[in-house]
């Protein structure tokens, strides 16, 4: 008979209130900068300057003047910690921050950025190989050379 009923509770507070799901779920673990860190990995100082450039926001303060963050907190700084590790600089973290929400129109747009950076990355890349080729040549004349005044590899370099 009442198999479809939402099951209601009441807040057991002096003024009463009317919960649609279990308070038990309704608690939300939360961190001090400190703990922050500590749950992500990071130094204390990361989480300090994220907060600084405005990526990381606490939810509240302590009256000691703490700052406490939840669970989307410690989801955002790995987020940050990830999208630092595939090379995004802070202001690209910054747009995808602002792209976070689910839509097709966002998912577009990271996926662009995505792409950009991937171009970017494959640039270096390649520009890394050239580099390779150059020293490796360089140290090959320097190993293959006759006694001269000059060693081959300050000679290129000041060509």
């Amino acid at each position: 008979m009442f198999e479809n009923c939402l099951i209601l509770t009441l807040d057991p507070i002096y003024r009463y209130r009317v919960y649609t799901d279990d308070m038990k779920d309704s608690k939300t673990t939360t961190y001090t900068a400190g703990k922050l860190a500590k749950a992500a990995g990071v130094n204390i100082q990361t989480v300090r300057f994220y907060d600084r450039e405005g990526v990381l926001k606490p939810t509240s303060r302590t009256e000691a003047g703490y700052r406490v963050y939840d669970t989307e907190g410690l989801k955002r700084l790995k987020f940050i910690i990830q999208a630092k590790e595939l090379g995004f600089s802070l202001k690209e973290i910054k747009d995808l921050l602002s792209l976070r929400v689910r839509s097709v129109q966002a998912c577009n747009k990271v996926q662009s950025k995505a792409k950009a950076k991937l171009e970017d990355i494959q640039g270096k890349i390649s520009d890394l190989r050239r580099l390779e080729r150059t020293l490796k040549k360089l140290i090959g004349d320097c190993e293959n050379r006759v006694v001269s005044d000059q060693c081959p590899i300050l000679e290129k370099m000041e060509v």
